[in-house]
């Protein structure tokens, strides 16, 4: 047995089927809502009960920090079908050393419903916070790419935020929250938009629109059908202040006693086909590392395959902050969440960690 702690896009028997019968093992997986969660499974974990995580990309050099991860031999993952800025190994090394590397990626922006929401007017990052907008409005349940969204919004780096910062992040923050009907999980706001609940959801991208049909259900391609079908009036963009992007990383545990079947299973991840079905994952679908995976014209069009280079290159990455400064935004957000003007409507839950999924 193969034990991964991944998300929830991992878990499709579509995708892990082929792996575990090519190898005669079964994949045993854990869901994770949070990159910190997994520092805490991993701490209390004995020697062998893990053998691979697929996590954010950003939070692997702490964890390799601790000694928790096992170094990657860069051959082992040939990288010439990845863009360039999503195949650095900047993200997933630790002291020259490589324990990460990409195979998904997304955007933190927004997400709308475009037969009632203007495109041209979701350009402006600011937009979300008109009057006009109130009650029509969802955001993304995750204090870490919220946030670091608002920051853009006040022409701030996520990365270098300050003590300074803080109050105008507060203020934005809850001007946002008094404008939103609700604030919810990756199901709860795709529901929502689907369904027609909302029109806007702050923090969306291509896991909250592509591939989500009524009810906010998203269905993926089958062995009779190449071609997953979407809402036609759902869509994302990145406004030109920009968005933040998140990366899913695979690791290998250095504590791992199968460390030979784990790396045979983050190489098969990388492989065009495990590459497309993740892409279009019953979760949520998002882009893959590899421009190689064999999507159809439809996949690539709910995805926004042709504006990749340019949301690359608008996009932050996902910011990595001190324990000080990330517990202050964390109980900034409990803060504003738990205060919200909105008793009668769905409240703004935490997550407990850096970033739910994706």
């Amino acid at each position: 047995m193969l034990n991964v702690l991944t998300w929830c896009d991992h878990e499709d028997p579509e995708l892990l089927g082929p792996f575990e019968q090519a190898n005669k093992v079964r994949v045993h997986f854990k869901d994770i809502d949070s990159t910190s969660a997994v520092r805490t499974i991993l701490r209390q974990s004995q020697a062998g009960d893990w053998d691979v995580v697929i996590m954010e990309e950003t939070a692997a050099p702490q964890l390799a920090a601790a000694g928790l991860l096992m170094p990657l031999d860069p051959a082992d993952f040939p990288s010439d079908t990845v863009p360039a800025a999503i195949a650095s190994p900047a993200s997933g090394s630790y002291q020259g050393r490589l324990y990460s590397v990409p195979e998904k990626y997304g955007f933190h922006a927004v997400a709308f419903n475009q037969a009632h929401v203007s495109a041209q007017d979701m350009q402006d990052i600011n937009a979300v916070w008109q009057p006009r907008y109130h009650g029509h409005i969802a955001i993304y349940d995750s204090y870490l790419p919220i946030l670091s969204y608002i920051a853009l919004a006040l022409g701030l780096d996520p990365a270098h935020l300050t003590d300074a910062d803080l109050p105008a992040l507060q203020g934005r923050l809850a001007a946002l929250r008094a404008n939103a009907t609700l604030v919810g999980d990756t199901a709860s706001v795709q529901q929502a938009l689907a369904d027609g609940v909302v029109d806007i959801v702050v923090g969306g991208g291509a896991w909250t629109t592509a591939g989500v049909g009524e009810g906010g259900t998203v269905s993926t391609p089958t062995a009779h059908s190449d071609t997953a079908t979407q809402r036609p009036d759902l869509t994302f963009t990145l406004p030109r202040q920009g968005g933040i992007r998140w990366q899913h990383g695979i690791s290998i545990i250095e504590a791992s006693q199968r460390k030979a079947l784990a790396l045979a299973f983050a190489q098969y991840l990388r492989t065009p086909a495990a590459q497309a079905r993740l892409a279009t994952s019953s979760c949520f679908w998002g882009m893959p590392a590899s421009t190689s995976a064999p999507l159809d014209a439809d996949m690539k069009a709910a995805l926004h395959w042709d504006q990749q280079p340019a949301y690359i290159a608008a996009s932050h990455p996902f910011p990595v902050l001190d324990d000080a400064m990330d517990t202050k935004l964390h109980t900034m957000w409990d803060k504003v969440m738990k205060n919200a003007a909105a008793p009668d409507q769905p409240g703004g839950g935490d997550n407990g960690g850096e970033t739910a999924q994706p």
